[in-house]
């Protein structure tokens, strides 16, 4: 049978010319790998039965007996161990070098938050069990509540939320429930012009009209702008904080003030938080509801294997409104609310079928609890330290569109640097991979052309920092040399070539099937 590849990109389609003679047998230990498909059999399969005295009733199938053999790829077991290794290896990886996407904060995972959360009566639970068996997790739940609370200073917490946008949208029907509740339905949401793109996406989910909000000149909300568009109709505005160009928003509390005064809500993109947990409380900040993104701040895995985790804390104002279920202290010990009568009816209800991730408050707590309140305010100095030494080694080379004073936890370069080399800022990001490290967030946020975000974390040593460092300025210096072959065909060392990301995206090939013989 000849086989047909749909299930990926081909050379002749997305990708450039093979760089060896030896085509498709790999580079060095690094050995190319196909789809199981293409690597597998139909007419043979890895393990034997033993069918001898064995008959089969087809009138047991109610008809639904198979004419051909299902086209399932037949392999031994070292075959299909070796071709999930092979497909391994070409995956980057936080184990492998620092990952340095912008507004992502991929940082490392302590692996004592992956032994915690495999824990039996954690890691087994289900979410149909009595009350009475999962106390446990009921008081992991409870705790990571009081710690999420304390490190933002606000009353209330939902947990429920499955991921950042899951929480945004979670904060924004809070301050619908709201202002509903006190007669004063609004129709629209404001969000500066580098905002998240989640954020203008969630409020009209919400049902909310957008308006963007004008940026200054040095990457900071525009006030003017804010103050002449906050009016009766706005419902609430949404601010990330440090924002998306790195930067701390210095007139934060105007920016309440003026957002309270005109008697709408201040939503905060807490995908920053990380910047600063245990050094500034939102709620000081006059932030009324907030989302957390657990993967960034508190180093849970981004998705953790299944859903996420996005807790949203909420103002005393919203604490009514959030969602169910949520964990109280009873008489017989805690329990979790699926309904709510009388005064706390206010819920705006369920967010989802079931409360949440378990894996993912328990990653979450036991880095809380492993560090303690001063060693989080040291990840925020650390992170935000990080940053800036960064932003210190390759500004002589590579142009900051703010350059001056220092950034928050994330560097953000520009492509003026590049004009009149002939490299772009998507050539610089492949030329990256033959380096050995993964492209920075390019073209983010929209406000800066060509812009290259840098996030390191805090959980990188200086001498990772150097190595990321020393790699960009050596690609820097051979783009100003002239050396565009380079970077026009890069990547030339990885399990695949440069392809086609155009055509990638507008024709994917998301199935594989056999060619008709």
């Amino acid at each position: 049978m000849s086989l047909q590849n749909v299930g990926r990109a081909t050379r002749s389609e997305y990708e450039g010319p093979a760089l060896a003679p030896e085509g498709r047998l790999g580079k060095g230990l690094l050995q190319d790998e196909p789809l199981i498909f293409e690597r597998g059999r139909f007419d043979m399969t890895g393990v034997d039965f033993d069918l001898e005295g064995e008959t089969l009733d087809e009138s047991d199938l109610a008809g639904l007996t198979r004419a051909s053999p299902p086209a399932l790829p037949g392999l031994s077991e070292p075959e299909t161990v070796r071709h999930y290794v092979r497909l391994s290896q070409r995956n980057h990886a936080i184990d492998l070098a620092l990952y340095p996407l912008g507004s992502c904060t991929m940082k490392h995972n302590p692996r004592l938050n992956e032994r915690m959360a495999r824990l039996a009566g954690f890691a087994d639970l289900h979410p149909l069990q009595p009350i009475s068996t999962v106390q446990g997790a009921l008081q992991v739940m409870d705790e990571l509540a009081h710690w999420l609370k304390t490190l933002t200073g606000m009353p209330a917490v939902a947990l429920s939320p499955k991921a950042g946008a899951h929480g945004e949208l979670c904060g924004l029907l809070a301050i619908r429930a709201a202002l509903v509740a006190r007669g004063d339905a609004r129709t629209t949401v404001l969000t500066p012009s580098s905002a998240h793109g989640t954020n203008p996406a969630t409020a009209a989910l919400a049902g909310y009209q957008v308006q963007e909000i004008a940026q200054t000149a040095d990457g900071r909300v525009d006030l003017g702008d804010l103050a002449a568009k906050l009016g009766p109709h706005v419902a609430a505005i949404m601010v990330t904080n440090p924002n998306t160009c790195g930067l701390f928003e210095r007139d934060i509390l105007e920016i309440a003030r003026l957002t309270h005064a005109a008697g709408a809500f201040f939503y905060g993109d807490g995908a920053n938080f990380n910047a600063l947990v245990g050094r500034v409380r939102p709620a000081d900040l006059g932030v009324d509801a907030m989302h957390i993104n657990l993967h960034k701040t508190f180093s849970t895995p981004h998705g953790g294997g299944g859903p996420g985790a996005g807790p949203v804390v909420l103002s005393a104002e919203l604490a009514p409104f959030a969602p169910t279920p949520f964990v109280v202290h009873g008489p017989n010990g805690l329990e979790l609310v699926e309904e709510t009568h009388g005064e706390a009816a206010q819920t705006l209800g369920r967010l989802c079928a079931f409360h949440g991730q378990m894996g993912m408050y328990v990653r979450a707590l036991a880095y809380m609890m492993s560090h303690g309140a001063d060693g989080l305010r040291q990840v925020a100095e650390d992170a935000v330290l990080n940053a800036n030494y960064i932003k210190a080694r390759l500004s002589g080379v590579m142009s900051a569109p703010f350059a001056e004073g220092p950034c928050m936890h994330e560097a953000l370069f520009d492509e003026t640097w590049l004009e009149g080399t002939g490299v772009t800022t998507l050539d610089f990001a492949k030329a990256m991979i033959d380096a050995g490290f993964h492209p920075m967030t390019m073209y983010f946020p929209l406000v800066v052309k060509g812009a290259m975000l840098i996030e390191p974390t805090e959980t990188e040593s200086r001498r990772e920092l150097d190595r990321f460092c020393d790699a960009l300025l050596e690609l820097a210096a051979a783009a100003k040399a002239g050396d565009v072959d380079r970077f026009k065909s890069a990547p030339r060392h990885a399990p695949l070539a440069r392809l086609d990301e155009t055509q990638a995206a507008r024709k994917p090939r998301l199935k594989w099937t056999p060619a008709e013989t």
